[in-house]
């Protein structure tokens, strides 16, 4: 169950709301079924209608009219409480809607269990899915009512609802998600003919834009040159920057003025002060060698990427933090750079993971320097020719999105949990057209069946935990169409398995066989080490055990000291 809480000024305005056909003649059979006393009248049981609300709003105002009459109302004097029920609940009958409307002003503060001088306050139910609570905030001692956070506290409450009634377990949040677009923003969209609100679209802009600059001058001037887009910049008296608004020439007020936003009226992580801290320290520039080829940013981004799994298993949590902004950044990015075909799914993969990049959790920046610098030097470089790199990069964003519900759910956030799954649904969607073509391609480079088996003799010694599950996998001829490649490159097979192997964990993927390709792919794009390179991994792998240094370091603590080895 959602609540949502407001405040005004007019009672009489609330309940003929209340009792009217609504918006788009919404309201059916519109009824009490709950008031402070169980005795207030009820306009939707009576033929005199108007005379009725009259009646139920002088009841409700009867103590506002007092206290102002001693100075002490408040100005905005009545609380609107909507209660809203899923839509695979149950239809609930009145009695139930009655409990909850009673635990819900007891528990926000508005009329508190036995106690005699509680706010006046109505349940109306016009529709069969949800109830609205009307109630004027003075008390019978004239005092105002204690209300404080009662938006938190009638969350609490509907959970609590929720269990005891068996309903839908609504994802709750910790205050940390982007603004809500209003009723009136979202029908001035429509008017316009506009999908999304102003602020939504305005939010996707400035996210992209951060997500390509390099520095707080190249962020104002990339979204200065969006089209319909207007920039302002704010500063202090002293001459340094304070912040930034914008707006969107195509959403004027009243008066055709348009209508600005704060960085943090768009969302938490747009403020000014916080972009600030994510451009700090952005190299674009990649360090090139004497000797040495200019290393792929598609690659260094996708490196990067892949690391982030074991980051969120091990690092503190506000690295943890820091590196799920940086991949939504890495998101954010891909539109400007994928195939026209893909920018859909890419853009609502972008729109769902972006909750999953907040929490109450500070995140630190400064770990994920590497991600952040591959991801705007991959934005700078001519776009790759085919779409291998792309499904290379989502094969790695897959898994961390799996890593980052897991992660959210121990900590026990369960709007990023349900963002970073429906995420995975766009995510999955784009990587599928992306990959199709060029695994296709890596499929028709299979080798005979004694190179085949060759490669599987390779995977049981470089990859022993997961041999039989790759060479199962239908997707295992692409593998070793990949390693027959690299190894006419002049690469080492194994070699490449246990680089491979080493570099990120299996156990989420999909396809075993289809990431270590992928990985075969990248690492097979550099040249292939000299003779002398290939005898130094040979007696390196010689001294070393066969499974990654993670399992040979945890695997004696899991065992019991007289427990058979298998």
């Amino acid at each position: 169950m959602i609540a949502k809480i407001s405040g005004g000024k007019s009672t009489a305005g609330l309940i003929r709301y209340l009792y009217g056909p609504g918006r788009a003649n919404e309201h059916t059979a519109p009824h009490l079924v709950a008031s402070w006393d169980g005795y207030a009248p009820d306009p939707g049981r009576t033929d005199d209608v108007t005379a009725a609300r009259k009646l139920l709003v002088a009841d409700l105002d009867l103590r506002v009219k007092q206290a102002r009459r001693l100075g002490r109302a408040p100005e905005k004097h009545v609380w609107h409480c909507s209660i809203r029920a899923a839509e695979t609940d149950p239809i609930l009958s009145d009695e139930k809607w009655a409990d909850i409307a009673r635990r819900v002003v007891a528990a926000t503060g508005i009329s508190p269990t036995d106690d005699p001088d509680g706010c006046r306050w109505v349940a109306v139910r016009h529709a069969p899915d949800h109830i609205h609570i009307a109630a004027t905030k003075v008390r019978g001692d004239l005092r105002t009512a204690r209300h404080w956070n009662d938006y938190l506290t009638a969350d609490r409450e509907l959970a609590a609802v929720e269990t005891e009634y068996g309903l839908h377990q609504v994802a709750r949040g910790d205050r940390t998600a982007a603004k809500r677009p209003t009723r009136a923003e979202q029908e001035q969209a429509h008017r316009n003919g506009q999908a999304k609100t102003a602020r939504e679209r305005l939010r996707a802009t400035v996210r992209t834009a951060v997500a390509a600059a390099a520095s707080i001058e190249e962020f104002v001037h990339l979204l200065s040159n969006v089209d319909g887009m207007l920039v302002e910049v704010v500063y202090f008296p002293s001459g340094d920057v304070r912040g930034y608004k914008v707006a969107r020439t195509d959403d004027t007020n009243a008066g055709g003025e348009p209508v600005w936003f704060s960085g943090s009226g768009l969302a938490p992580d747009l403020s000014f002060p916080k972009i600030r801290e994510r451009l700090n320290g952005i190299d674009t520039q990649p360090i090139e060698r004497p000797g040495r080829r200019k290393p792929n940013p598609w690659h260094q981004a996708t490196a990067a990427v892949e690391r982030i799994p074991h980051h969120l298993d091990q690092a503190g949590d506000v690295a943890a933090q820091g590196h799920l902004a940086a991949f939504g950044e890495a998101l954010d990015a891909l539109p400007l750079v994928a195939p026209q075909e893909l920018r859909h799914q890419l853009r609502e993969a972008t729109a769902m993971f972006e909750r999953a990049t907040r929490s109450r959790i500070h995140a630190e920046h400064h770990h994920t320097r590497a991600l952040r610098s591959a991801v705007r030097t991959m934005l700078r470089e001519p776009a790759p020719k085919d779409s291998t790199a792309l499904a290379m990069f989502l094969d790695a964003a897959i898994l961390v999105v799996t890593a980052a519900a897991r992660w959210h759910q121990l900590h026990h956030h369960d709007q990023q949990v349900a963002a970073a799954q429906q995420t995975l649904i766009h995510l999955q969607a784009a990587y599928d057209q992306a990959a199709a073509e060029p695994l296709a391609a890596l499929a028709l480079n299979r080798p005979p069946q004694q190179t085949a088996d060759r490669h599987i003799r390779h995977l049981r010694q470089a990859v022993p935990e997961h041999a039989e599950q790759i060479v199962e996998d239908a997707a295992f001829s692409t593998l070793s169409g990949a390693l027959a490649k690299a190894e006419a490159a002049g690469h080492d097979p194994e070699q490449l398995l246990r680089q491979a192997a080493d570099q990120r964990a299996l156990d989420d993927a999909r396809s075993p066989a289809r990431t270590l390709a992928w990985r075969i792919q990248r690492l097979s794009a550099r040249p292939a080490p000299s003779a002398r390179a290939r005898a130094a991994m040979v007696r390196s792998s010689v001294q070393r055990p066969t499974v990654s240094t993670h399992a040979a370091a945890v695997a004696p603590a899991l065992r019991s000291p007289r427990a058979p080895r298998r």
